[in-house]
């Protein structure tokens, strides 16, 4: 579940061969990790009851904010790395190590919720637990590549983490429960992280003074990074997770089945946030920069609202083929759902264009926004139980978009006094 160059003098450059295809393999990268994501909800979806994949997806979202967390904290401060391939080298190996060791010690608290829970919801988080140091040595393996200048390799182990998960999930027979469903899932990605690791383990052979204890260091990157993540995606993330277990794992099971549909469309916003900026750059003033973004933003939400639409009157029997006894839950929030990533398109090219116009501006909109969307998260399930969640969700990306356009504006004022 997922990374991140030129220069100009004058006239651009024409890119060499070498640094398109490894631009190309990094995408390609990100297309095939999100697509293994999405599928791994639907097959999940299709061999479980609502019931259980309530619980599977409750340990999902677990598993998908430890990820986040850990590519924010290890992973992109890696690939920001700069020096000699000797010490380049040891910065990965500090990395991997870290994260395992990480890994194994959160892992083992989650193996411990067998005694604080119940149900299907304790069984994953215990199965989590066994598996966690695999999945995320795993994801961290693939920043390892991108900083060693591979990235081809990157995609090739999640190629492979992909071929494998979807005939291990498959497998299972209808009904399995949420725990054995979320160790088929974590083990499936052994055979992607024996391939990093062998990677690493033959270009950095002679490395020496590993010292993981460094990225815990007051100057590490990863501080900051994940402060981001946190009031930017984990915020709404953790509150889906409260809600599903001191009220209903239902309410995770059907906003996660309806934002899986809405998969495509993430990829398309993840493509914009880190391949954006340097795009935008290329337009000189910033209010062309900012016509271009809301150019961007208003197809982004034109394709969002459509590919809504089309899901509202897709047939239960094709809808029941993909998310299997979720999707009766799920198709009646996907209005809302749709709604919800039209404003989204809307607020991730204001958010875009306020990195390149001022940076800073943009973690105070984050912060506020994200705490108001988990408010009215809370609200709107306490009002309308799982459609009033979805609408609460609506309210949020909404108000998110507005700030971020409003600011933005007054950013474009003050270049215009100056």
């Amino acid at each position: 579940m997922s990374r991140d160059n030129g220069a100009t003098s004058g006239q651009a450059a024409a890119p060499h061969p070498r640094a398109s295809l490894t631009t190309l393999a990094a995408v390609a990268d990100q297309g095939v990790a999100a697509a293994t994501n999405i599928a791994v909800v639907i097959v999940a979806a299709r061999q479980s009851t609502a019931d259980d994949f309530a619980s599977f997806a409750v340990v999902y979202t677990v598993a998908a904010v430890l990820l986040g967390a850990t590519g924010a904290f290890v992973g992109q401060p890696l690939v920001l790395r700069k020096g000699q391939r000797f010490t380049l080298n040891r910065h990965c190996w500090d990395a991997v190590t870290f994260t395992l060791a990480g890994a194994t010690a959160i892992g083992a608290v989650l193996a411990l919720a067998t005694f604080a829970l119940s149900g299907g919801v304790a069984a994953g988080l215990t199965a989590l637990g066994l598996v966690l140091p695999i999945v995320l040595t795993q994801d961290v393996l693939r920043y390892v590549c991108s900083l060693l200048g591979v990235p081809a390799l990157a995609l090739g182990g999640d190629l492979l983490r992909l071929a494998v998960v979807l005939p291990v999930l498959a497998a299972q027979p209808h009904g399995t429960d949420p725990g054995q469903l979320v160790l088929a899932w974590g083990l499936s990605a052994l055979p992607a992280l024996l391939l990093g690791a062998g990677l690493l383990a033959w270009h950095a052979r002679e490395v020496r003074g590993i010292r993981p204890a460094r990225l815990l260091g007051h100057r590490h990157l990863g501080r900051r990074f994940v402060v981001e993540f946190g009031v930017g995606n984990a915020g709404s993330q953790l509150a889906i997770i409260v809600l599903g277990l001191i009220a209903n794992p239902l309410v995770v099971g059907a906003l996660r089945g309806a934002s899986t549909l809405f998969g495509p469309l993430n990829v398309l916003f993840n493509a914009a946030t880190g391949f954006g900026p340097p795009l935008l750059n290329r337009h000189e003033g910033p209010h062309r920069q900012a016509r271009t973004a809301l150019g961007a933003g208003v197809v982004l939400a034109g394709v969002a609202a459509l590919w809504g639409l089309t899901l509202t009157v897709l047939p239960d029997r094709l809808g029941r083929e993909l998310l299997g006894d979720t999707w009766d839950s799920a198709t009646e929030i996907l209005t809302a759902t749709g709604t919800q990533y039209t404003f989204m398109a809307l607020g991730t090219c204001a958010l875009l264009l306020l990195r390149v116009l001022s940076p800073r501006a943009t973690l105070p909109i984050q912060l506020v926004c994200s705490a108001l969307t988990v408010l009215a998260l809370f609200v709107g399930y306490a009002l309308g139980g799982v459609l009033g969640a979805a609408w609460g969700l609506v309210l949020g990306s909404a108000v998110k978009a507005g700030a971020g356009w409003l600011r933005a504006s007054l950013e474009l004022r003050t270049v215009v006094r100056n």
